[in-house]
Parts: structure tokens; sequence; C-alpha cells
């Protein structure tokens, strides 16, 4: 067998003398699994099955969030922990015989090994992000204790998500809270700074600028319009004292007897000018009008003088009138109002001017102002807009809380509670005849491999040739003696 290759018939051939051999060593080892599957202490198993559903619509977007399989491995390693599962063994009963005698470390974490989580791979690209679920399997020595564990460790999972689902949202509002507070000093403290500025620049401020301007021209228009006014009201005094000096002249003159000038001549003077004014100016012009009632009040003089001549009998002309005359004492009045007027005006006049140098000076420095402004502005808008967005942020997390805790919002959806194992998942009988029955075959077969390959006896005539590198020129049969010792079969020929 060392010399040559193995063929088909060979094989049959070993098959056949080593077959007892092979068939008693499988036979031995399926015996011996069943034996042993009958013998090793036997584990159940226990399921379930925990989906994770996508939450429920909510009024508003969740402020927190966070993935499923993160807090998987975080609910994971707090469900295990030596805190949880000490509860369970005690309140179970579990390990009595070794609950005295062996360490609390070592009893959990003989049934954390029993413990395994195991994922759900997603059916669909949609859910690869998200696990849509995990199973729960519990082994035990009891299918009763198995199952009260599976369903106890599975409480723990939907309580946990819960439980952490609640303190999410109660510390991202409180952290939220928090954070609102101050921005809501800093949010005063802008405030205070920017009203100060206000009472410090009042009128000077950027949205100033044009209303500012405005007032500006609106006073030079008006300071335009006292000057007309102050000079239309000198001119007028002027006129009106030129007026007063000749009517007390000719009133004076009149009194003594030396008129210098006759009311006649006056009234044709103002007549003249009448003509030449009418022909400059409309009716409606003050010069005109005023010269209008100067010819008037001439007119009314010269009626009143006629009147007193004629009762006079026009031989008394050194008779002095106990008053002046009434023209006289209009044109003093005038003349007073005039100044009147002109002092209004000019006092006027000295307010508007200051008025435009507060608005010049208002408008100089606005560029200023709007710099230094937009700096403080815009650092308040910051802090405003920061507020608004933490103030909406806290109000959408608290309705979140609220939905959470009216809804119990969880997302663990037990599908297949734990089932009660009716047959031990370990030893299994089928697997352990089988796999008893397999390793006797291959431990056949090999040991059958390993005598063939040993036995160094020549069978036939090709086992000649090969080991011999002779050809066979006869065949002599091995005669056996007659001994009870002495092998039965056929006799094994000799070559030569």
């Amino acid at each position: 067998m060392v010399h040559q290759e193995l063929g088909p018939k060979d094989i049959v051939a070993i098959l056949r003398r080593r077959f007892w051999m092979v068939f008693l060593l499988a036979l031995f080892g399926g015996i011996a699994g069943i034996v042993a599957a009958r013998v090793l202490p036997k584990r159940y198993t226990s399921k379930t099955l925990v989906l994770v559903q996508q939450p429920e619509a909510q009024p508003v977007t969740p402020i927190a969030t966070d993935n499923v399989n993160q807090r998987l491995v975080t609910m994971q390693q707090q469900i295990l922990s030596n805190a949880r599962l000490e509860p369970v063994i005690r309140d179970l009963h579990l390990y009595p015989k070794d609950i005295d005698s062996l360490p609390m470390q070592e009893l959990v974490e003989r049934l954390r090994q029993a413990i395994t989580i195991t994922p759900v791979a997603p059916m669909t690209e949609t859910r690869a992000q998200n696990l849509p679920g995990f199973t729960i399997s519990v082994v035990f020595s009891s299918p009763d204790t198995a199952q009260k564990i599976c369903s106890m460790i599975t409480s723990m999972f939907i309580t946990e998500d819960i439980k952490q689902s609640n303190v999410i949202d109660v510390g991202t509002t409180d952290f939220l809270n928090e954070q609102l507070e101050q921005a809501k000093a800093k949010l005063d403290e802008q405030d205070a700074k920017l009203a100060v500025f206000q009472r410090k620049y009042i009128g000077s401020l950027p949205e100033d600028s044009q209303t500012n301007l405005n007032l500006l021209n609106g006073q030079a228009s008006q300071l335009e319009a006292a000057t007309q006014a102050i000079n239309r009201a000198q001119q007028d005094k002027s006129f009106a004292e030129s007026i007063l000096a000749q009517q007390s002249a000719s009133w004076k003159a009149a009194q003594t007897g030396r008129n210098p000038e006759s009311l006649d001549q006056q009234l044709s003077a103002l007549q003249d000018q009448l003509a030449s004014l009418e022909s400059k100016y409309t009716d409606n012009h003050p010069d005109v009008i005023k010269t209008k009632n100067d010819i008037a009040v001439l007119l009314k003089q010269k009626v009143e003088q006629s009147e007193q001549q004629s009762k006079s009998g026009g031989t008394d002309k050194n008779t002095v009138p106990l008053s002046e005359p009434t023209q006289i004492l209009q044109l003093r009045a005038q003349i007073h109002q005039y100044d009147q007027v002109i002092k209004e005006r000019t006092a006027q006049q000295d307010a508007i001017k200051k008025q435009i140098a507060i608005y010049q000076g208002r408008v100089a420095a606005s560029p200023g102002v709007e710099q230094e402004y937009k700096l403080l502005t815009r650092d308040h808008q910051t802090v405003l807009d920061s507020y608004n967005e933490l103030l909406k942020k806290r109000d959408a997390s608290a309705m979140s809380q609220q939905f959470d805790q009216s809804k119990q919002n969880d997302r663990f959806h037990v599908l297949d509670p734990a089932d009660y194992p009716n047959e031990p998942s370990f030893p299994k009988l089928p697997f352990f005849a089988g796999g008893g029955l397999g390793g006797g075959l291959l431990l056949g077969l090999g040991l059958a491999l390993l005598l063939e390959v040993q036995d160094t006896s020549m069978r036939s005539e090709h086992d000649v040739e090969v080991v011999l590198r002779l050809p066979v020129l006869a065949m002599i049969p091995v005669i056996a003696p007659h001994s009870a010792k002495a092998r039965k079969g056929p006799a094994t020929p000799a070559a030569t």
C-alpha cells in the first residue's frame, strides 16, 4: 500500500477486510452519543423577540435623539450588571446549592453567561441604520426558570427604555432651562447697554438720520422765512417812521402856523407812491395795502381838518389841540407793532439757529454713532437669536416630554413573549447519536487505514510486481497447517 496508489478495488477490499472493526467502532460511537445525551445535564432555552418600533408622530420634533443601537448596547450593559442580576438570583432562588458556598460575583457571572442578546439583521436598506429588533435567549437547567428569567430580562429592557426616554427628556429640558437663564441674563445685559446708548445719543441714532435731515431743511426754511419777515418789518417800520416824521412835522407846523407841507401835498405824494407800487406789485402786496391805508388816513385827516376850520370860522389858526391826531397815534402804534414783530422774529431766528446747530451736530456725529450702534445691535441681535432658539427648543422638549409621558411612547414591543421550552436545547439526542455514530465511523476508517499502511503482506500478483519490481512466473498457494489456532479461510498464495 505504501508503494502503490489505491484504486476503487483496493478500497473495497480494505473495507471488506476491516468491515467489522469499522462497524463496531461506529456502533459504539452512536451508543456513546446516546448515553451522553441521556447522562449530561439538560439545558432549556427560552427565547423572546422584541421589535424596535418607530416612535409615534409627535406634535413637535424631539430635541434629544439617540441611536437605537447605542441605546441597546447601553441598556444591555446596565441590565446585565451585578446590581440588576443579583436581585434576579435572589428573587427566583437560583443556584440554591451554590448560593451559600460560592461568592455572588461568580453566580452573577454564571447567570450572565446564560443570557444572550442577539440583534436581528435589518431586512431592508431603509432600516439599515437602526435595528428592527433583537432576541433575548436564556439557557437554564429548568424550563420554568428559564422562561421566568427571560420574561424578567425583557421587562427590564422595556422599563429601562421608558426610563431612559424620560431621563433624556427631563435632562434635556433642565439643560435647556439653564442655558435659557444664562441667555436671558446676557440678553438683559445687552438690553441695558442698548438703552443707555439710546438715551445718550437720542436723536442721533441711525434711524433718526433722515428725520434730522428733514428737520434741518425745515429749520432752514423757517430761518429764511423769519429773516424775510424781519427785513419786511424793518422796511415797514422805516416807512412808517418816515410817514410819522412827516405827519408830526405837519401837525406841529399846523399848530404853530408854519406848515412846511400841506395835507394836499402829502396826499399827492402818497398817491404817486401808490401808483409806483401798483406798477410793480399786485393789490394784495403788503406795501400796496399799507399805502392805501395811509391815503385813507390822510383823507380822513383832511376831512377832520376841514370840519374844524368850518367850526372855528377859519380865523383862529393858533389853537392848539389837546392831543396828537389819530393818524399820528396810529402810526406810532404801527411802529410799536413793527418793533414787537422784529423782536419776536429775532428771538425766533435765534432759536431756529440753535436748533439748526443741534441738528447739524447730530448729522455730523451720525456716522460714528451708527458704527457704534451697529456693533451694539449686532451683539444684541446675536444674543436675542440665541435666546429665541433656546426658548423654542425648551418648549419643544417640554411638549415632547409631556407627549411621551401621556402616550408612554416606548420603542420596544414584545412580538413573541418568552416561550416555555418543552424540549431541552442541550443535549439533543439526534445530534449526539449522529455525532457519536459519525465519530466512530471516522475513527474506524482512520484505524483501518493505519493498519493497512503498516501491513506489509502481498496479497496479489500486482502487489508482488510493485514491491519486487520483477515479473511473476507462477503463484503457489499457502497451505495453512491443521491446527485449532490456525486461521480459517482461503490459503494465501505465495509468489516466486
